[in-house]
């Protein structure tokens, strides 16, 4: 899955299974979606395992503050995934 429109849904999919009440549909994809949609920590850590696990990639815990904008985030699983 290298399509970042796929990567986008996605992720989108996740997030709404981890925290419901986010309103994706407003979420500006160059901003911390951490802030944008009200993820914890815990919520964020969930996101990042369950795209790891689905995607057969692993995502060490030194990138995690550089994927927090849902652009970035999106790049970042594409390049990992082109590199697999």
């Amino acid at each position: 899955m290298k399509d970042k429109q796929a990567l986008r849904a996605l992720i989108y999919r996740h997030i709404e299974d981890i925290a419901p009440d986010a309103d994706t549909d407003q979420l500006n994809p160059n901003e911390d979606m951490r802030d944008e949609l009200d993820l914890d920590s815990i919520d964020f850590l969930r996101l990042i395992e369950a795209l790891s696990r689905e995607l057969g990639i692993h995502i060490p815990e030194t990138d995690f503050a550089g994927i927090t904008e849902l652009s970035k985030m999106v790049d970042y699983l594409s390049q990992r995934l082109a590199e697999k």
